[in-house]
């Protein structure tokens, strides 16, 4: 289970080149990220997962998966630290990338059983509700709107929407300083549809990938990026020198683990996973491998929700 130093590198080469977020509401907002890449001899062990044996769930998705004998996982693939894919060696690397792979040790699959499918913000719930995907880990918000149509596991993190800038940014200093200032988001998220609303007066534009606001951001087509403080800690740290958070989160967005909306079985067998490794130190030590090298400091995550 562990990340191999050379796909850990070259990810982070490739983002500062054209740049990349979700993290909690302590620490410098990526500024003071450790320096230390993912996988590489300095950064923290990862864990290795227990894949438990005799596993039977009375879950619809579960016993597909059994029957095809591999776990199809939801993920993104452009944010670093968090879910992000190397494009030479498609080795997946990442906070909930090894939040995914912990599950599926409890739920009797180890990595080889694994198939990653990439999913795009804007089409999460579809792929969720058609099954496309067993369950989806990558930076997504629970909020009751989604609870219509998908359900969650957790939440096994919390993160708040800021303001990605350039380094040398100084008149942008939080949510009350975009008016008339182009700021960027992705489709289907929630801090874009914050961010339209006309109390920040901000000129929005809308994107399919946060790597592609960055890009926007980097070469001055936009003033800002917003999202989770998370992700965006993630890219300041891969664009070292060049970006920056402005540290003031402005919403609450809670993430979970988006399954099947009726598959309470599953569900909870993902929720007492959470709970599990909360307490026993692994979920700790994968942050501290993962997000946490991107500046973000370590919170306790809050207790799952069962509804």
């Amino acid at each position: 289970m562990k990340l191999r130093k050379s796909a850990a590198v070259a990810a982070i080469a490739v983002l500062a080149l054209t740049a990349t977020a979700c993290g909690g509401k302590e620490g410098s907002a990526g500024d003071k990220p450790s320096g230390v890449k993912p996988g590489s001899s300095e950064a923290p062990k990862l864990p290795t997962y227990t894949v438990a044996t005799g596993v039977d769930l009375d879950s619809p998705v579960f016993k597909e998966a059994k029957k095809r004998g591999k776990l199809v996982i939801g993920a993104k693939a452009d944010q670093p630290y968090l879910g992000f894919e190397d494009q030479s060696t498609k080795e997946r690397s990442g906070f909930d990338v090894e939040i995914a792979k912990m599950i599926a040790a409890d739920l009797g699959f180890s990595e080889k059983q694994i198939e990653w499918k990439t999913v795009d913000s804007g089409i999460r719930e579809t792929a969720i509700s058609k099954g496309q995907v067993d369950y989806f880990v990558g930076t997504y918000t629970i909020n009751d709107e989604r609870k219509k149509q998908v359900g969650f596991a957790g939440p096994y993190y919390k993160a708040g929407a800021d303001l990605l800038v350039r380094k040398d940014e100084t008149s942008i200093t939080g949510k009350e300083s975009v008016k008339d200032k182009k700021v960027c988001s992705i489709v289907g998220s929630t801090p874009l549809q914050e961010i339209k609303k006309p109390e920040y007066g901000a000129q929005v534009v809308e994107l399919a990938k946060y790597s592609d606001c960055v890009q926007q951001l980097l070469t001055k087509q936009v003033d800002a990026v917003t999202t989770d403080d998370s992700i965006l800690k993630g890219y300041a740290a891969a664009n070292s020198g060049k970006l920056k958070v402005v540290g003031k989160p402005f919403t609450d967005e809670p993430y979970g683990v988006g399954l099947a909306k009726d598959d309470k079985v599953l569900r909870e067998a993902i929720n007492k996973s959470l709970e599990t490794h909360v307490k026993d130190g692994t979920y700790k030590k994968i942050y501290e491998a993962t997000l946490g090298l991107s500046g973000s400091d370590y919170t306790e995550p809050p207790a799952v929700e069962r509804y």
